[in-house]
């Protein structure tokens, strides 16, 4: 079951219960000001939404902790000071930007002791249409899915976005529930998954 929910993710974590997910996905705001950002080749700007001034609170963090077994944590380089865990798992997703001026690619923490792994993929391979201005690829998803998720786990997601990983917990057959406070991108996100599905059942 895919539950996507347009809610405030730290008051629906008060509400759960301890280690109630297996894995935690997450891509909370790194504290960058992407709003004020143009991204790509300038045809796409954020339409003034702030929700990326800061990071998240330390109470997020002890939240997400508290509710998860296991966590992936997007843009942790920027928040280091409060998740305050080591780890050896990081993942590096190798945006293969070339000579440009965008960043050559994004880290995750993990909790998982591992080895660092790679993931290379340019988002112009992406056949999906943009519209959060941090959407990372399905292909991203699936990728982490298929390499740190085991069958029958519950993943949680508490800033959907663009709900990207919601396709991909789709495609690999994970329940998945995902949070997201803006009602125009959960609605936008939901859509997404209900035209995803639309189109796999046509095939």
């Amino acid at each position: 079951m895919i539950d996507l929910k347009n809610i405030d993710c730290l008051e629906a974590m008060k509400q759960m219960d301890d280690n109630q997910f297996d894995l935690a996905i997450v891509d909370p705001p790194y504290g960058i000001s992407v709003n004020k950002m143009t991204l790509g080749s300038g045809k796409y700007k954020n339409k003034g939404k702030d929700w990326d001034s800061e990071t998240p609170s330390q109470e997020y963090y002890d939240e997400l902790f508290r509710v998860s077994k296991n966590q992936i944590i997007w843009g942790a380089n920027y928040m280091v000071d409060k998740i305050k865990r080591p780890s050896m798992g990081w993942i590096y997703w190798d945006k293969q930007n070339g000579d440009s001026d965008f960043s050559d690619g994004e880290l995750a923490f993990t909790s998982f002791n591992r080895a660092l792994r790679s993931f290379k993929y340019h988002l112009s391979k992406d056949r999906h249409a943009r519209f959060h201005p941090t959407q990372k690829p399905v292909q991203l998803y699936e990728w982490i899915l298929d390499k740190y998720a085991n069958e029958g786990d519950k993943i949680l997601d508490t800033h959907l976005g663009s709900g990207s990983i919601a396709l991909a917990c789709h495609n690999r057959g994970f329940d998945l529930t995902g949070f997201e406070i803006d009602s125009e991108y959960h609605n936008k996100a939901v859509e997404r998954l209900r035209v995803h599905r639309s189109q796999l059942t046509m095939f």
